[in-house]
């Protein structure tokens, strides 16, 4: 019967060429890509909008900081008669394509994974006629749409910038495009044949393999980023400093990378030639950056015959291997972090100290979630510590100014971090129990402790990292004792309202019906919460922020015959302190206030 079937699926493919294949599925794409689109105008139209104007937002910004770092650069980098412009140039764009080199080939193999191996639609085109490189190709394709778009949102406003500063000729910005399109099917091709071959071949060891690979990378960026934190106090963008940094980060540019030809091929784009320059053939820069293109092509080229031969080769394997692997049973224990939690919240009744436990053990349980907080709360740990290295000395108005500047914008930054993390996950947490939702009714305990166990969870663990996060940036820039406990207050502030919020208006808009997060906090609820907790970000650190900043110059310099003194301002930090309260308390007790009267009508059947 199989024989049979095999067949007849063989004679079906004959029947169809690769070309009329390929029209079939691209045309089966843009229907696809159509209905999202109309689904999107009429039931998202909010979303859609907040999401585009971010994300420009994020693109105009990425394109200020570039443009004011290479303005830098090429007006006061390196000494006088001794500039180091272009080896600087060409450390950041060597520099910063290799490390989205190593991203793409991570991301593109996570991706095709989920969308090949984890997707209904994928089990419904292995039973059609289709060809299995042609289903490979189909979801490569998703995969690498999504890598592009991402890194032609990062990398685009740097390019753009570097364009500018250095006054680029035209063909510099004609180039951009296909060299990016290039570049990124390079890693994301090698990312995908690597994700078919662990699973086909190495079924048992693919997540060890791919641990190993991961962890490596971070050991090696995280001893790179400490050598620069750690390193001797010598004068920034000097010249001693320029030539450790470049010897540190040599292995960059390597000319086998191909994050060094789209690198190289953009610098020569990029340069222009004085007037009296005498060059011909090969030593024009178009040229010059036309072979460069050329090789990314035909390389990228080569990566498509492979990603086509594997998913030829290896496709059934690797889906046959996953589906057909035994299932372990799990030893039932409990970790011994689990016993200490236990322990730590022996203040706690019992009912709630329980509950608390529940969801930590589902956090820890979910890679995905933890592993976004320590990466993006790490990077803030490194940022933090290296301030001291950007902190002038001297206690004069200027001085002061910029450090108070600096602490209050790195509490803003850090609240809307943990705006996005809320948002991400708090605000699914109660949508998330999904059809188990009914064994919570029948818990010996009030419907309103299960809503006040998921406020202490996600306030209380907020806050540690936070406080201790903003504590580390004023440690390091110095400010006064008093600052820093408006800093902590204000930090306490922060995570008990967007705790608040978060969970406020997850149990009045639940989705019982959708068990992915990301679709859930991408949902209307999700994208309300988010714009709340960005104008109660905005107005309690404003109402801390100004009157800290006028206390702190108030009575130095030229302000000191024209300006209120120190003990008035000082009122008015009491003041904006007791206003921030009121925010607070207001933000705290009205969504927990709704969403306790819509808890208690949920119905859990």
């Amino acid at each position: 019967m199989s024989s049979t079937n095999s067949t007849s699926i063989a004679m079906n493919r004959r029947d169809v060429s690769d070309e009329a294949e390929a029209q079939l599925f691209w045309r089966m794409r843009l229907r696809v890509v159509r209905a999202h689109l109309n689904q999107l105008y009429r039931s998202a139209r909010l979303r859609t909008t907040l999401i585009v104007a971010l994300s420009l937002l994020f693109w105009s910004g990425l394109f200020v900081l570039f443009h004011q770092g290479f303005y830098f650069v090429k007006h006061h980098v390196g000494g006088a008669g001794d500039p180091y412009h272009a080896q600087t140039f060409k450390l950041v764009f060597h520099l910063f394509f290799a490390s989205l080199n190593l991203m793409l080939v991570f991301s593109s193999g996570i991706i095709l994974y989920g969308t090949l191996f984890r997707s209904p639609e994928c089990r419904l085109l292995l039973t059609t006629p289709a060809r299995d490189e042609r289903i490979v190709l189909h979801k490569f394709q998703e995969a690498l749409a999504y890598s592009c778009w991402g890194f032609f949102l990062l990398s685009s406003p740097m390019m753009l910038a570097y364009g500018i500063v250095v006054h680029a000729p035209w063909y510099y910005y004609a180039l951009m495009v296909p060299m990016i399109v290039s570049f990124v099917y390079i890693p994301c091709s090698l990312g995908a044949v690597l994700c078919l071959l662990l699973v086909s071949k190495f079924p048992k060891l693919k997540l060890a393999i791919v641990a190993s690979v991961a962890m490596a990378s971070v050991v090696v960026a995280g001893r790179a980023i400490w050598a620069t934190v750690n390193g001797p106090q010598i004068e920034l963008f000097g010249n001693e400093w320029f030539q450790q940094t470049l010897r540190r980060f040599q292995f960059t540019q390597q000319e086998w990378l191909p994050s060094s030809w789209l690198s190289n091929g953009l610098l020569e784009a990029g340069r222009t030639l004085p007037p009296t320059a005498e060059t011909t053939g090969f030593d024009l820069p178009i040229v010059q950056s036309c072979m460069y293109l050329a090789v990314l092509i035909m390389n990228a080229l080569i990566c498509h015959l492979l990603v086509v031969h594997a998913g030829k080769a290896w496709l059934r394997e690797a889906y046959s291997t996953i589906e057909c692997a035994p299932r372990q049973k799990r030893k039932i224990r409990v970790a011994w972090f689990d016993r200490v939690l236990e322990k730590m919240l022996f203040s706690f009744p019992k009912p709630v100290k329980l509950l608390l436990v529940k969801d930590w053990r589902l956090l820890r349980r979910d890679p995905v979630q933890w592993s976004q907080f320590l990466i993006f709360f790490g990077l803030l740990g490194l940022y933090f510590l290296n301030l001291d290295r950007f902190r002038s000395q001297g206690n004069d108005l200027g001085n002061i100014t910029w450090v108070n500047m600096v602490s209050f914008l790195n509490l803003a930054v850090v609240g809307l971090i943990l705006s996005t993390f809320t948002t991400r996950f708090i605000f699914p947490m109660i949508s998330l129990e999904g059809q188990r939702f009914w064994v919570l009714g029948l818990l010996p305990l009030p419907r309103e402790t299960i809503l006040w166990s998921k406020f202490v969870f996600a306030s209380l663990g907020s806050w540690l990292p936070c406080a201790a996060l903003i504590l580390a940036s004023d440690l390091m820039l110095r400010i006064d004792l008093l600052v820093v406990g408006v800093h902590q207050f204000t930090c306490l502030l922060l995570c008990v309202g967007l705790a608040s919020i978060a969970v406020g208006l997850g149990a009045i808009m639940p989705d019982f019906r959708e068990s992915s997060p990301s679709k859930i906090a991408a949902g209307f609820g999700g994208t309300l919460n988010l714009v709340l907790s960005a104008l109660y970000i905005i107005l309690i650190v404003v109402c801390t922020a100004l009157p800290c900043h006028f206390y702190l110059i108030a009575g130095r310099g030229k302000l000191s015959e024209t300006f209120m003194h120190p003990d008035q301002w000082r009122h008015w930090l009491l003041y904006g302190t007791i206003a921030a309260v009121v925010i607070a308390a207001v933000a705290t007790v009205v969504p927990l206030t709704m969403g306790l009267r819509a808890f208690r009508r949920l119905e859990l059947s």
